[in-house]
């Protein structure tokens, strides 16, 4: 049984659906808080060292290109782990599997609470970003397996909200902890939080009733997309295509924001350690709302007729586009209040539109299929982590200033956004795909 599925003739008693249906919606709902847990913690393990950078920097006397490094070295693997982690989600239990990346979070942590040099702290963030490889699109892999596809809009948006509560509530927390005690100190914390985020996993998280389904369904829309389709096939259409380069744009802005937001409102723009981590929460303030509103937005669309091209591909392009616009705009000015809430906008508008644009990749991946689909996507647009931050690294590096080498960094970032999202804009199509995977099963 399925989160709001239909029985037909010859079904349990009404009564009987009407409780068991209800066990299945509670339970639907208490593993996507379990999960926006994991993601809690996955996003707070990315945004640490920018949080303790200007203290890891002066302690172990690093540069900015080294630090930039240390940045970049989180995702050199961070594409491997995707991949290996969405052809495994369809072999492992979610239970075991998911249980077990935490626990690799926590063991990648721990050395850095103790001292640590240059190599070591790459090494660990290098494992670290293998294990977090795969989060997202096991998470989405698992909410969507609690959802039928025409609900999946809202519980992708609240797992990805995840991400913006995990820095929200890190920032400020281990901003305190490294003033008060050391930025060793902060790792540990995150070490040991991950473990037990893990065990809450472990004792009642797992996929859901949906894992079998292989297409939409009426309630889904007219295509039913067979049980399996070519990878080739599937990465030709215009809607994968589409979505990978809005994802590794979208994603080039998120690590830029983990990585660097921290130093470049410190370094870049002179605020005190005190300000700024109240500062940095704030960008994650407003993206973990504004991607569950615009996932309520794309479900209320789809109630009154609108197609998935609008809700589930040319929404989120068109919010990457205008957060691009938002990057060029707060590189250009001087600090104030102006600046910082254009910088707020850009990140609410970018994180705003991954949810349903998980969505909209679902409309077109087979169910037996998602994980790996899910993954590979994942793997290309963790691309865009590699490259922004040591993009930014060197621009800092190489700027006449500290603060002119922030601003031509964001500008190339606005840029390069903008011209992904259009593409996007122009390629994504999710019903016309799945109709044309559909004819030729």
């Amino acid at each position: 049984m399925a989160v709001d599925r239909r029985t037909g003739p010859g079904s349990a008693p009404v009564g009987e659906r009407r409780e068991g249906g209800s066990a299945v919606r509670r339970r639907a709902w208490g593993v996507l808080a379990l999960l926006v847990c994991l993601m809690l913690v996955n996003y707070a393990d990315k945004v640490v060292v920018g949080l303790a950078g200007v203290d890891m920097k002066k302690d172990l006397g690093l540069d900015d290109a080294q630090f930039g490094v240390i940045q970049s070295s989180f995702f050199w693997l961070f594409a491997v782990g995707s991949i290996l982690g969405g052809w495994l989600g369809g072999k492992i239990r979610a239970r075991w599997l998911l249980a077990g990346i935490a626990v690799l979070w926590a063991l990648s942590l721990a050395p850095m609470a103790a001292q640590a040099g240059f190599a070591t702290i790459v090494a660990c963030r290098i494992l670290l970003g293998f294990a977090e490889g795969p989060t997202t699109a096991l998470a989405m892999q698992v909410a969507h397996s609690w959802f039928p596809a025409h609900l999946r809009a809202v519980p992708s948006s609240i797992v990805v909200a995840g991400a913006g509560i995990g820095p929200l509530i890190a920032a400020p927390v281990l901003t305190w902890v490294i003033a008060e005690y050391s930025w060793h100190m902060a790792f540990g914390t995150l070490a040991v939080f991950g473990a037990a985020v893990a065990l809450m996993w472990l004792l009642a998280g797992d996929s859901g009733p949906e894992t079998a389904s292989t297409g939409h369904g009426p309630a889904g829309g007219p295509a039913v997309l067979p049980e399996r389709v070519p990878l080739t096939r599937l990465f030709g259409t215009g809607t994968l295509i589409g979505m990978m380069l809005l994802f590794f744009v979208a994603y080039a802005n998120t690590s830029v924001k983990v990585s660097w937001l921290p130093l470049y409102l410190r370094e870049g723009l002179g605020y005190d350690a005190g300000t700024a981590g109240n500062l940095v929460a704030l960008p994650y303030l407003g993206s973990a709302v504004a991607v569950i509103l615009v996932g309520f937005l794309s479900r209320a669309l789809t109630r009154r007729g609108i197609g998935n091209r609008m809700t589930r591909a040319v929404l989120p392009a068109a919010l990457v586009l205008a957060s691009g616009v938002c990057t060029i705009g707060f590189s250009s000015l001087d600090r104030g209040a102006p600046q910082m809430a254009l910088l707020i906008l850009s990140s609410c508008l970018n994180s705003a539109g991954y949810g349903v644009a998980f969505a909209g990749l679902a409309d077109v991946a087979p169910a037996r299929q998602r994980g790996t689909v899910f993954g590979i996507v994942t793997a290309v647009y963790s691309l865009g982590g590699v490259i922004a931050p040591m993009v930014i690294g060197k621009l800092v590096a190489s700027g006449e200033s500290v603060a002119a080498g922030y601003g031509d960094g964001f500008m190339v970032l606005g840029v390069t956004m903008i011209v992904g999202a259009a593409i996007a804009l122009m390629l994504a199509h999710p019903d016309r795909d799945a109709a044309r995977l559909a004819a030729r099963s």
